[in-house]
């Protein structure tokens, strides 16, 4: 172990005087322990550049080493929770035992089902609050859950270069929307753009988009999709691969482990920039979910910005049951939003679709019948 005195703060994030920072250690980490290390999907394109090149890494630690949110952590298991396995770099989900040492991102979750957590002011003991690799410390949970998976951070993973922020390898970059702050309006001509919201967490919106896709593929159109924003994991990008879409993207791709607690242009910032990248390729439809529910707080300023209805032809809202279905339809006409129809969760149920199209006047599709062209077209028609 050594003792790092350079006076970069950015390497340790930290404010405290030079004679403070003067503890704060750098533990070089052994190549091939560092090959070792359990990396997280959250993690994936760090963890190609570090089995390509894994020389030259160290840990930084100390008292006055705070992290930020997408900062890579190396850390020890110490207790399995909630959590039980750690999805890989390739979605893989590896089962984890006490003592495993993980490479995580630092991150704050919004999981109305699960968890509420935050980066902590230290790298003291915290928890595994995401199975994609978000590192943070629970500060409420639902109640029907095990409590969370305890971990030990060990150091932030740092080189010559700074701490390595998942930004650093990531193949895309946020872009500030500008003209959507300055003079939003309509756009320019491109693929039609169909955002895919909810009343909440699990109310059906990933596999409505996910039919939707299928069924306009299966119509001969060229669709892509992705995640505006949420908590970083890899199992909606994979069913919407296996829908049909041509590209998936999602905010890790810009390299954020997720978007909770960004501030209003910033989550702007990121829907834009998702759009532009999948409108590149030059797909008839682009189709974006955006996560949780409407009134949760990043959604809900999204919903209120006239850029973002700028960008959107057609919304499809998915509910758990009719009075959600009202409800968020409502809210979203309230915002100008071109509400086309509602699908999710509450298909399932007979009596619940038919409470919802008696309370509507928009369509009331089963999800899975989106996967019929002629169903998809019509609900999303392209002019």
């Amino acid at each position: 172990m050594t003792i790092f005195r350079d006076a970069d703060t950015d390497l340790g994030h930290s404010n405290a005087p030079a004679r403070d920072r003067a503890a704060t250690t750098r533990t070089p980490i052994d190549p091939q322990r560092l090959r070792r290390v359990k990396k997280s999907y959250t993690t994936r394109y760090t963890a190609a550049s570090l089995e390509a090149s894994p020389s030259g890494h160290h840990l930084l630690a100390g008292t006055e080493v705070t992290p930020r949110e997408g900062d890579l952590v190396v850390a020890r298991v110490t207790e399995i929770g909630k959590h039980t396995r750690l999805e890989g770099p390739g979605s893989r989900r590896q089962l984890l035992f006490p003592g495993d040492e993980v490479l995580l991102a630092y991150g704050h979750r919004y999981a109305p089902d699960q968890f509420l957590a935050e980066v902590p002011a230290d790298l003291g003991r915290c928890h595994l609050v995401a199975a994609g690799g978000l590192a943070g410390t629970v500060t409420a949970m639902h109640a029907s859950i095990d409590e969370p998976t305890a971990i030990e951070p060990l150091g932030l993973l740092a080189d010559e270069a700074g701490v390595v922020r998942l930004e650093r390898h990531a193949p895309l970059a946020v872009t500030p929307q500008t003209w959507a702050r300055s003079a939003p309006g309509p756009r320019a001509d491109g693929p039609l753009v169909v955002a895919v919201l909810g009343t909440s967490m699990n109310s059906g919106k990933s596999t409505t988009l996910a039919c939707l896709v299928n069924g306009l593929t299966a119509a001969g159109l060229v669709v892509s999709a992705g995640k505006a924003t949420g908590t970083g994991a890899g199992n909606d990008a994979h069913l919407f691969r296996d829908a049909g879409a041509t590209r998936v993207l999602d905010f890790t791709d810009f390299g954020l482990p997720s978007t909770f607690r960004l501030d209003a242009e910033q989550v702007l910032d990121v829907f834009g920039s998702l759009v532009a990248a999948l409108a590149e390729d030059g797909p008839d439809v682009v189709v974006v979910e955006i996560a949780d529910g409407v009134y949760q707080g990043e959604t809900s300023r999204l919903l209120a910005d006239p850029a973002f209805g700028s960008r959107i032809d057609h919304v499809v809202f998915a509910a758990q049951d009719a009075l959600g279905a009202a409800a968020g339809v409502t809210e979203l006409r309230r915002h100008g939003l071109p509400v086309a129809g509602v699908s999710g969760v509450l298909t399932a149920s007979p009596l619940a679709a038919a409470e919802a199209r008696a309370a509507l006047d928009v369509e009331v599709t089963d999800t899975y019948e989106l996967c019929r062209p002629a169903v998809a077209t019509a609900l999303v028609p392209r002019g």
